[in-house]
């Protein structure tokens, strides 16, 4: 994939090797059936491995588990002998098994089916299964496939109808739970619990038997989904081919710039596409896993049109593969696959589940997937049957992936986060209180499994609202309509958007409602199934995007306003000038328009959109700094004027009052957005990463030169090191001029960027001082507005010790750097991904009273996600500023500090301040935070 490609040039960063593993036997247990034995035997299982059988005789016995091994370890099995024989000895005994997506679902029973085990009738029961099948299912099937949404609408609501079914009812199996995080996790770990209640109200108490990718505390975290006190089985005895693990980082793209004139590398899309080719060719059955629906097909169709250009019969043999398809074509899809027609499928995490596609010999994941949990998992795919194979992680232009591609450590050698999730979350809790009560009357002993004090005051609330009437037995619902229809598990928070060809009148699919605004806004590119549509009109109410036929040569991306408001201070922790927050927070954002870009990222044009407003009500982590802290203590000449532009002004020439801090006219800066992952092209330069173009790799710790130099020990850094200045480098500014990092100018070639010895610490980089890490940065950048050759706001000179030494123009700058690189960063210790969450920055926030960084939770409520930021706020900080000083750009790019949904445009941007403003505050923290746990490294 490399042949042809300059030495200096190897995306390539880094290459490893995991061995292969032998496999470790067991004989069948005695209980088992012998027909279920005979059957697995027949199906190529001659001996089951050791943790297949010690979580299948936990089960037996009684006993809740989850089983947490890696991918294609046979978990499947530990599940299917305990009930398999459990069906085959009892005709009265039932079983159901949910799984988080559809596809997963199809999968197991077709391999249950294939088993063919007398007495066994085992039927799908979901979105997907015809109306006239589904009384069939409820009065004859002994094992339901299923999966959370259809429990909830379709079962649980309608419980007496499934009466023989949960009389009956002995395991319930909860598939790759280790996707129920967030929101979505919490909505499962509350539902599980009405399972268990309505099951009970039956005469039943179901085994729970869990199975879940390899992470960490697996007992503790099936114990919060199920309420159940869980065994856990971890010793993975399959055996594994080994594997070959590749990090990709696409090179700039030197004829192109960005928005604000960043560098712009090749999208990870187009990468992956070009590498899907190459495999395909070659004959490797191959799966590119990328973020978004659009890119999928992107992808797909990349690949396609390489490949018309190599060898035309091959076309057919590449696809896409994502939700928003309709049930048939997703049957076909599969079908295809799994028959080996399809030879590479560009898809979204739709197939990182589940389906057992054997023969797989390679895998590239376009960006992060958001947790290691989901980047095994997908790698996990390639080398099913015990082959060797090729894993290929191409970065995106994000902060993350910049830190992964260089700190390799981080991804392969970092053990698998614990999923969050908060059943306790009012907005989740609410909800699901009332459907519960609406399915059977809720009584005090029941309580304490719906978290206590936290469900008395939530049902008190329904109570006042009417909707449930409180009496001395417990509590009853009033309304005759069910509340089911009117609760979105997923954090949806309503019905999908249907998407509909407006001249044909024909659905193409559907779109969340909490990303309709980003993915289907009048004037939006919709892909679907390789061909191309725009987007007339979005009608919300009517949940209706409606859409022609085109297919142009740009897509959209769109822009986002937001403000924010601290509604209450939980936890608060002072650091002699650093204030570090834990809270609830109001955001209110809007989308105001979109950019139409070309493929290369050159941006065409933006345009206005007049779309409603949303609220939200979450949880977020924020930091303040002290104006004393921020600026130049020694005043060093530098003013604002008060025409200064400051950061996310509403409307041209917004300017800052004499009198105010900068930035106090302004609305807070955006960056992300706080709805789930809005389809993102694989044409555009968002989703590539940064790499050091034209050096070679050195290990972390040396001076990294321009190839060809030599790379100087560590220990000549020990000290800091002073950067030879000549005059024909300087350019002076008068005092008050803003620097800005759209205007900064580079150092002539030759210039050493000399690198700070960095150390890893449990995920986290221990970094040296701030005046190191402004050093490394500013010998690559020098802003505008700088006097006598000293760099303002890097705190190198004229600022006392453990202040940014910023002037207040570039404060804005700073604080929305470090936020975008901050939201980059936090999936990194907390198991989100980058969509999950929002941030607001501003130099004055009028309920802090200071410069102000917010990072929040985009559901309703929060998901946890602020909470462990506000646990690791030094590790991630540290990291964030490890993030941006390793890129090599000289201003910003989407590889540090550019958000690819600032509702700013990226603008202002200060790189060099970030660095300051982020050592000032771990300088804080580390020297002051120890009485609250935020000093360590």
């Amino acid at each position: 994939m490399t042949a042809g490609i300059p030495a200096s040039e190897n995306p390539v960063t880094h290459v490893a090797r995991m061995p292969a593993r032998a496999a470790g036997f067991a004989p069948w247990p005695e209980w088992s059936a012998p027909e279920v034995v005979a059957a697995c035997t027949a199906a190529g299982v001659g001996n089951p491995w050791r943790h297949q059988v010690e979580a299948a005789c936990l089960a037996h016995a009684g006993r809740h588990v989850v089983i947490s091994t890696g991918t294609a370890s046979g978990k499947s099995l530990a599940y299917q002998l305990p009930v398999l024989s459990g069906l085959a000895r009892d005709a009265k005994t039932t079983a159901l098994y949910l799984a988080p997506t559809k596809a997963l679902g199809a999968d197991q029973l077709r391999s249950v089916s294939t088993l063919d085990i007398p007495g066994v009738r085992a039927a799908a029961f979901d979105g997907d299964t015809p109306v006239t099948e589904r009384d069939w299912v409820r009065a004859h099937a002994n094992w339901v496939f299923s999966n959370p949404d259809m429990l909830h609408r379709g079962i649980l609501s309608a419980h007496s109808r499934w009466a023989q079914f949960f009389r009956g009812l002995r395991y319930v199996v909860v598939d790759e739970c280790h996707s129920y995080r967030g929101v979505f996790g919490s909505h499962v770990a509350l539902l599980l619990r009405r399972l268990r209640r309505v099951a009970q109200y039956y005469g039943a108490s179901p085994v729970f038997v869990l199975a879940s990718a390899t992470t960490a505390a697996p007992a503790e975290f099936a114990s919060r989904l199920t309420g159940l006190p869980c065994s856990a089985v971890t010793e993975d005895a399959s055996p594994r081919g080994a594997r070959t693990i590749a990090l990709w980082e696409p090179p700039l793209i030197e004829a192109l710039s960005g928005e604000n004139g960043a560098p712009v590398r090749r999208p990870a899309g187009a990468e992956a596409a070009r590498i899907l080719t190459e495999l395909v060719v070659e004959g490797a059955r191959s799966l590119a896993f990328v973020r978004s629906r659009r890119s999928a097909e992107l992808t797909a169709l990349g690949a396609r049109r390489l490949l018309s250009e190599v060898d035309p019969s091959l076309t057919e043999t590449v696809a896409a593969y994502r939700s928003g398809f309709l049930p048939e074509e997703r049957r076909e899809l599969e079908q295809a696959l799994l028959s080996g027609r399809l030879l590479g499928v560009a898809t979204t995490n739709a197939l990182e589940l589940g389906v057992d596609i054997a023969g797989l010999d390679a895998v590239v994941l376009a960006g992060y997937p958001g947790t290691l949990a989901s980047f095994w998992q997908q790698s996990g795919r390639a080398g099913r049957s015990g082959d060797e194979a090729l894993v290929v992680f191409v970065a995106r232009d994000d902060p993350l992936d910049t830190y992964l591609v260089h700190h390799p450590q981080a991804l392969l050698e970092r053990p698998v986060e614990t999923a969050v999730l908060d059943p306790a979350n009012p907005y989740v809790l609410g909800p699901q209180l009332a459907c519960a009560v609406a399915e059977l009357p809720l009584t005090e002993p029941e309580l304490a499994a719906f978290g206590g004090p936290a469900a008395r005051a939530v049902l008190a609330e329904l109570a006042e609202q009417k909707l449930l009437r409180r009496r001395t037995s417990g509590w009853y619902w009033t309304s005759r309509d069910r509340p089911h229809a009117e609760v979105g598990i997923r954090g949806s928070g309503g019905d999908q958007i249907a998407v509909v060809e407006a001249d044909s009148g024909r659905m193409l699919g559907t779109v969340d409602p909490g990303s309709a605004c980003f993915a289907v806004h009048p004037g939006a590119v919709y892909l679907h199934q390789g061909s191309s549509y725009v987007v007339d009109e979005l009608d919300l109410e009517t949940e209706l995007a409606l859409v022609h036929a085109e297919d142009p040569d740009w897509n959209t991306s769109p822009r986002e306003i937001v403000d924010i408001t601290v509604l209450s201070t939980e936890r608060q922790c002072h650091h002699n000038g650093v204030t570090v927050s834990l809270g609830e927070v109001a955001v209110t954002s809007q989308v105001v328009g979109y950019l139409r870009r070309r493929p290369s990222g050159e941006v065409l044009d933006h345009t206005a959109l007049d779309l409603p407003e949303q609220r939200l009500q979450t949880r977020a982590v924020w930091y303040t700094v002290s104006a004393e802290l921020l600026e130049s203590p020694t005043g060093s000449g530098h003013s604002v004027g008060t025409g200064a532009r400051v950061a996310g002004a509403e409307g041209p020439g917004a300017t800052a009052q004499a009198g105010e801090p900068a930035g106090a006219a302004a609305h807070p800066v955006r960056a992300g957005n706080s709805r789930p992952a809005a389809d993102e092209a694989a044409g555009e330069p968002t989703g590539t990463e940064a790499r050091r173009a034209g050096t070679e790799m050195h290990p972390v710790g040396t001076e990294a030169h321009p190839a060809g130099n030599e790379a100087r020990p560590a220990e000549a850094e020990a000290h800091p090191v002073k950067t030879e200045t000549h005059p024909s480098e300087i350019e002076t500014h008068p005092a008050g001029t803003e620097a800005r990092p759209a205007e900064t100018e580079t150092h002539p070639a030759g210039t050493e960027a000399h690198r700070v010895k960095t150390e890893m610490h449990s995920g986290g980089a221990e970094v040296l001082p701030a005046e190191a890490e402004a050093h490394r940065a500013e010998t690559r950048m020098r802003p505008v507005g700088t006097e006598a050759g000293i760099p303002v706001g890097t705190g190198i000179a004229g600022r006392a010790p453990g202040g940014a030494g910023l002037i207040p123009a570039r404060v804005p700058g700073a604080l929305h750097a470090a936020e975008h690189a901050a939201i980059g960063l936090l999936p990194l210790f907390a198991t989100c991904d980058r969509w999950d969450i929002g941030g607001v920055s501003t130099a004055w926030h009028e309920d802090t009273g200071e410069a102000t960084v917010f990072v929040h939770d985009g559901h309703p409520g929060g998901a946890g996600f602020a909470d462990r930021g506000y646990a690791a706020i030094v590790p991630w900080l540290a990291a964030t500023r490890e993030a941006i000083v390793s890129c090599e750009c000289p201003a910003g790019c989407p590889s540090c500090v550019q958000s690819p949904k600032c509702g700013n445009g990226n603008d202002p941007l200060d790189k060099a301040g970030a660095v300051a403003v982020l050592g000032t505050v771990l300088g804080a923290l580390r020297q002051h935070g120890e009485k609250c746990g935020h000093g360590g490294t």
